[in-house]
């Protein structure tokens, strides 16, 4: 697959780009051979292809996940076996030229030129094929299927909307002269090349001219920095691949711990010790090694490797963490000490250094060439406003987390960091997963009480944890049986006490209480997967950039899913603290509008323009299913299911695209809660008291034309970005569309003397009679809008909607009939791109966040 798609991507680019290096990491499980090698910064977790059994089975669909708006990379890509080995060659083509397919949307952050929700846009007063480039032959069918009968027939038009029925297919010619494009139809043996300006249709109804402003797939190409720094090569074909295989090993770990003078202060060497504890007793799996090292000035190991079997390791390893704080900070010294921890036993490739640090030191950047070279990866723990500024490189250059955490004892921002440190090559069912995280400062005899679910998915090995700052408070557990849980385990010296919940606990709404005298309390409940064999549901949440220039926007995103089915309508809360301590909360939405990329595709998404000072910020999210959560099918960024082909003047039809029970989907849904780290970044140059954000981009206006009328819908923007609401809309209407892309200014301006925007992210509405426009049979209008604010900011243009009249005359066949049709039934460089595949398999570039 991959030999065949870089040969094909190699001629898509203009001889710029193939593959050259491919990492193949295999599971653990799997039987190991000779020539499986140790992998090095590869992971599951920054893998860019994952191979993954379908859910639901017969759900075979390549796809990518895309968070972010046209010309940004998206996450990664899914296949499923079938694909890889060829068994969907009928819908998909060979997976050669669907891994290209999906390689675009991953890299240059290009979207499909097709659409399956509208097969048909009206134009010149007909009904015409969503396709890119127009050059593509074929006939419009409608095909139905039901109790294992198919039938196919001429299309048929509603007689209100002109337009074509739902069951209307546009099926392609087996054989055609057309080059273009991949993000259309890949699956065409003559299609080699990607649509560019002079073949583009930017007329068609499709996601990549709604995304990327009517711009060809390979304009937007052409603006990636890999197009930039590129040339073409001179070679008819390029150099072959490089593959390497590369088997997981159990987990490696070293805790590098920093009890330098400055942790005296704050509490902080007894946060350290209650977030190093949890870490020990709960996060690190079952069969990992684990050493652990202090510093100062110099380095100290406190324990050698060792393998965690029972209890009894985890406890000897939480007796070795540090109880003193002094001395000066030499980073460097502690990551060379635990290198040679690791290094006494095994290799250092894939290892992982855990390192948390409060303290400047202006000799960190000494070891670096040292820690790119051992192959180890780096997560690093900031805390505290000083910090080495220099810390996040280690992470950066190993593909690692990087977290931070204030001095703010409340927002529990130190245990979150540890709490999001699971293996990035373990199981999820084997991995602990965040169920709350939360904290409240007391006055005397006051309760901090709350509840927690325990949904069905999780409550193995469940663990309340609880940490003060002045004394032991009253604490109490109840399940949602009545029963309580008191007999907490007490660390006295560390102010911290947990509730190991036996068995599996049960599901449903647990409720604690907490009291004490006046001091912070903070609670945390973490638990597993109650069946190995069922996916629980997780929250996994990122920022757009590690690192942002004011006033170059950030965007917080979290992902809920069950594997990998999109959990939609749930409450999702993001927290966002600044080194200070101060905290700024967003609702994360997943409605398609603002920075959210998709509406119910599970991602939830918002800008995030609150900054006060230049430093780090950390990302916290809480994520709440109730009534009206459920489960959807996975959002499809990817390669087109063909429907048939036509061939020598017969229509062949493939098996119809697998229908998934929505009662399959919803079985066992139920109300959950989950919390997680999205780590930090770093925001620098920010200036106060000037307004610099405009109106967010409007991405989802729709019209249609009702008698002499046209209607408008649109989700309102904000003043800034998606926060609080524009001063005003701009909207004009064109006959031709580039005129709206081109010259917006000079198209026809909409009265809009009587519309006053609404709140950000609520819906607009607004109807209107065009003037100097005649609507009659055949008239397509396009439209688009722009948002201005109080400082007159103004949004980039919306996408360009359309507004078709469309009467119908007596029905004129577009096909002849008498077409023999036949069912299959199936049974059930210039520049060079490093990647890496990955079994699950997964694939993966060795530096992700560098590609």
């Amino acid at each position: 697959m991959v030999s065949e798609a870089s040969t094909y991507l190699y001629e898509a680019t203009e001889k710029r780009f193939y593959f050259k290096g491919v990492s193949i990491l295999i599971p653990k499980i799997w039987q190991t051979k000779p020539d499986y090698e140790q992998p090095k910064l590869e992971t599951y977790k920054n893998a860019d292809i994952i191979i993954e059994v379908p859910n639901p089975p017969g759900n075979d669909v390549p796809r990518t996940d895309q968070f972010g708006q046209c010309g940004e990379m998206g996450e990664r890509i899914y296949l499923t076996p079938d694909i890889i080995s060829g068994e969907k060659l009928n819908e998909y083509g060979p997976s050669g030229k669907t891994l290209v397919h999906e390689w675009a949307h991953l890299r240059w952050g290009v979207f499909d030129e097709y659409n399956e929700e509208e097969h048909f846009y009206q134009s010149d007063g007909k009904n015409v094929p969503v396709k890119c480039s127009e050059g593509i032959t074929g006939t419009n069918k409608a095909y139905s299927c039901s109790g294992g009968s198919c039938s196919i027939r001429n299309c048929r038009t509603d007689p209100k909307t002109g337009k074509l029925n739902e069951e209307c297919l546009f099926i392609p010619d087996k054989v055609q002269n057309e080059k273009a494009s991949i993000m259309f139809m890949q699956s065409i043996d003559s299609v080699v090349e990607f649509c560019t300006e002079k073949n583009h249709n930017i007329d068609a109804p499709n996601t990549q001219n709604q995304k990327c402003g009517l711009r060809s797939t390979w304009e937007v190409i052409q603006d990636s920095e890999d197009y930039k720094a590129s040339t073409p090569m001179t070679a008819a074909q390029p150099p072959q691949p490089s593959f390497s295989l590369k088997q997981i090993r159990e987990r490696i770990l070293c805790l590098v711990l920093d009890k330098s003078g400055s942790m005296a202060s704050g509490d902080r060497l007894n946060r350290l010790n209650q977030a190093s504890k949890l870490f020990l007793l709960q996060i690190i799996e079952i069969a990992s090694w684990v050493g652990m090292v202090t510093f100062d000035s110099t380095a100290s190991v406190q324990s050698e490797l060792v393998q965690i079997e029972t209890d009894a390791e985890r406890d000897t390893l939480i007796t070795k963490l540090p109880t003193k704080a002094s001395g000066g900070t030499s980073i460097c010294s502690g990551l060379r000490s635990a290198l040679q921890v690791i290094g006494n036993k095994f290799s250092t490739d894939g290892s992982e250094i855990v390192l948390l640090t409060d303290g400047e030191d202006n000799t960190i950047n000494t070891c670096f060439d040292e820690v790119e070279q051992s192959g180890a990866i780096i997560h690093t723990v900031a805390l505290g406003p000083s910090a080495a500024k220099d810390l996040e490189k280690l992470s950066e250059m190993t593909g690692g987390l990087q977290t931070a955490a204030s001095d703010n004892v409340q927002n529990n921002g130190l245990i979150d960091a540890f709490s999001g440190l699971s293996s990035g090559n373990g199981l999820i069912t084997e991995q602990s997963i965040q169920l709350e995280s939360t904290g409240a400062t007391l006055k005397d005899g006051e309760w901090m009480n709350g509840t927690v679910i325990v949904d069905s998915t999780v409550g193995n090995d469940t663990l309340f944890l609880v940490t003060w700052t002045a004394q032991e408070p009253q604490m109490f557990v109840s399940d949602p049986s009545g029963n309580i849980y008191d007999n907490f385990s007490v660390d006295a010296n560390s102010k911290m006490a947990y509730l190991k919940i036996p068995n599996t606990a049960k599901d449903g709404i647990w409720t604690y209480s907490l009291t004490s005298s006046a001091q912070t309390l903070t609670l945390t409940v973490t638990s597993r997967a109650a069946n190995s064999n069922v996916t629980p549901i997780t929250v996994d949440p990122k920022m757009n950039n590690d690192n942002s220039t004011f006033p170059s926007p950030m965007v917080a995103y979290a992902a809920v899913r069950q594997g990998s089915l999109p959990i939609t309508g749930a409450t999702v809360t993001a927290s966002i603290e600044s080194a200070d301590g101060t905290t700024v909360t967003l609702e994360l939405l997943d409605n398609g509008a603002g920075a959210d990329a998709y509406k119910n595709d599970g991602v939830y998404s918002r800008y995030f323009t609150a900054y006060k000072t230049d430093g780090r910020y950390s990302l916290k999210v809480r994520a709440l299913g109730g009534a009206n959560t459920q489960r959807s099918r996975a959002q499809v960024n990817g390669a087109l299911y063909i429907p048939g082909w036509v061939e020598n003047g017969e229509i062949i039809m493939n098996p119809p695209k697998p229908e998934i029970s929505e009662d399959e989907i919803q079985a066992n849904m139920q109300s959950f809660s989950r919390t997680a780290s999205g780590g930090s970044f770093t925001v620098t140059n920010i200036t106060s008291g000037v307004d610099v954000f405009p109106p967010s981009q409007i991405l989802d206006l729709e019209a249609n034309i009702e008698d002499d009328h046209i209607n408008l819908t649109w989700t309102a923007p904000g003043d800034d970005y998606d926060e609080g609401r524009a001063q005003e809309y701009i909207i004009r209407m064109s006959k031709e569309i580039i005129k709206l892309r081109e010259d917006f200014n000079s198209a026809l301006q909409v009265n809009t003397t009587d519309l006053i925007p609404n709140d950000a992210n609520s819906k607009e509405v607004f109807v209107f009679k065009p003037e100097n426009f005649t609507i009659e049979n055949g008239t397509t209008i396009f439209l688009a809008i722009k948002a201005t604010d109080k400082a007159n900011l103004t949004s980039p243009l919306s996408n360009i909607a359309r507004a078709s009249l469309l009467i119908p005359s007596p029905e004129d066949p577009s096909s002849p009939t008498g077409i023999s049709i036949s069912i299959i039934v199936l049974s059930v460089v210039g520049a060079v791109i490093a990647v890496g595949i990955i079994a699950s398999v997964t694939l993966c570039v060795l530096n992700k966040k560098n590609r």
